[in-house]
């Protein structure tokens, strides 16, 4: 009997031991990937004066910051509807509509914000910048695949709509107002409705300089 209560203890002590460990681990975690995003937004956004000023004030953070939570509930079966909550919550507060089944990777950034939607099945690569009144929907009612997938290191300006279950390569730059419905190759610039791809036209130029020469693709 005496074995047997010692036995139960020590596998108690283990279990608990065990269950301590994973939550430092998920601090830890949760800290980096914070200071990830901190870092994001203060390389991407020249207001940003400092890092406390952004954690307090970037709603695209803290609905990104949000989402992280909402989606790791969204794995488990029985917090889906709670996840759901805290996305609606989100959207009231931050302006920023970001399904929790979606799929986003690190260091992603929101300037400004406002009117941002993300669809379920969408699919985001890291080092992603979104400006506000961006749309990844779908373009379609069935249960499936149905919303972009972007790349790693791509730009979407401010108002652009990109629908359906297409594809958006690496290093994509895409232009204000644009309506992208067509897959784009890695390193394009895609501008206007519908959107019209094209490279850079200087050997070595950066997608994303590229866009400044053309100011008419912002309007």
């Amino acid at each position: 009997m005496t074995m047997n209560l010692y036995a139960d203890g020590e596998f108690r002590s283990r279990r608990a031991s065990r269950a301590v460990g994973r939550v430092r681990s998920f601090v830890r975690t949760a800290r980096d990937r914070v200071r990830e995003d901190l870092d994001a937004a203060m390389e991407r956004d020249p207001a940003a004066e400092t890092r406390a000023d952004v954690a307090l004030n970037s709603p695209g953070l803290h609905a990104i910051w949000s989402y992280r939570l909402a989606h790791a509930m969204w794995r488990r079966e029985r917090l889906k509807p709670a996840a759901r909550l805290l996305s609606t919550a989100t959207r009231s507060v931050t302006g920023v509509e970001i399904h929790p089944g979606a799929q986003i990777g690190r260091r992603f950034f929101i300037d400004h914000g406002m009117g941002v939607v993300i669809g379920a099945t969408a699919e985001i690569g890291d080092d992603v910048m979104l400006y506000h009144g961006v749309t990844l929907g779908g373009r379609s009612l069935a249960k499936v695949k149905r919303h972009p997938t972007l790349g790693s290191r791509v730009t979407v300006g401010a108002g652009a709509k990109i629908l359906g279950a297409i594809e958006v390569g690496d290093g994509v730059q895409i232009g204000a107002n644009s309506v992208v419905v067509k897959d784009i190759p890695d390193g394009a610039v895609a501008t206007g409705i519908p959107a019209q791809v094209r490279y850079p036209e200087r050997q070595g130029e950066d997608p994303y300089e590229a866009l400044f020469r053309d100011p008419a693709i912002f309007i």
